[in-house]
């Protein structure tokens, strides 16, 4: 597979380099530059619109984002591909091929930035051969910058991240979010998975609104699991880079290994844990993001 530059430079890949160095560069960057534009919308007017359901929302600002990183991403690597939030919702395919694809969430927790709540982030995965590679995530209102490599670890402003080893569920912080549908037989599985947690003596149950910026709470050890349905390939690619170098699990909620497309997903510190969770938890089920 070649580097993420098209010809090689002066300090190329060649003899052994670093293949994706200049791709995990400007990711950063971009991922910087996004938290500034949200950082400053935040205090605005925005124009709201719904997609899927009433719950789930998008602004200007996540279509304005989501076209700043494929463009400037377009014009340094042209031969790579793409998958990203908004250009999924206006029709465009989700599949991941062996190509080195992108995979974006220009605002995560949109709900959140639209009530003006701070826990917002952009979130930006990388994949080669359907292996991730690495993941950046930036929390804007805070700025933090949450990075990891396949090999090479995992960060938050350049501090090691180590995931929670606690394989208890009695001494448990889980995280999760509702999901865009809420019928009520959804609901329904939905509260009744929080109340077999709460009676397995769980000590809490959290929801923040931000699927990517929970899974790196869970990468910290700031919480020690974190489960859903309803969540896409793009809230879950850079985390879940993040989550495994910093030493967590990531698995499917059947207890298998994790299928990016599935819309489902538990994670966990240890994988006592996440299976313990897979075992307790009852299905909801979403479409898949590849049957779009």
């Amino acid at each position: 597979m070649k580097p993420c530059e098209e010809e090689e430079d002066e300090g190329g890949a060649a003899g052994g380099g670093d293949p994706w160095k200049e791709c995990v560069e400007v990711a950063v960057q971009l991922a910087l530059r996004a938290g500034q534009i949200i950082r400053k919308a935040l205090k605005e007017e925005k124009q709201v619109s719904t997609k899927t359901s009433a719950a789930d929302l998008v602004t200007e600002t996540d279509h304005f984002v989501e076209n700043l990183i494929i463009s400037v991403l377009k014009e340094k690597f042209p031969s790579h591909r793409f998958i990203a939030e908004e250009s999924t919702a206006a029709g465009s395919k989700c599949v991941l091929t062996d190509s080195p694809t992108w995979i974006i969430d220009p605002v995560d927790g949109t709900c959140n930035f639209v009530h003006r709540f701070p826990t917002v982030a952009v979130s930006i995965g990388f994949a080669v051969n359907k292996e991730l590679e690495f993941g950046v995530i930036y929390h804007c209102t805070e700025e933090r910058l949450y990075t990891g490599r396949r090999g090479q670890g995992a960060f938050c402003n350049d501090k090691r991240l180590h995931v929670s080893k606690e394989t208890d569920i009695s001494k448990a912080l889980i995280l999760t979010e509702i999901g865009p549908k809420r019928d009520p037989a959804t609901l329904k599985l939905f509260l009744g998975n929080i109340e077999r947690l709460l009676m397995a003596q769980a000590h809490g149950v959290r929801v923040i609104g931000s699927s990517t910026l929970a899974l790196c709470h869970l990468a910290s050890g700031a919480a020690d699991a974190y489960y859903q349905f309803g969540l896409h390939c793009w809230d879950l690619a850079a985390a879940t880079v993040i989550i495994r170098e910093a030493g967590g699990t990531v698995i499917d909620t059947s207890g298998g290994p994790l299928d990016l497309m599935s819309c489902r997903v538990v994670a966990a510190g240890t994988r006592e844990m996440a299976m313990f969770i897979a075992q307790e938890i009852q299905t909801i089920h979403y479409r898949r993001d590849d049957e779009n």
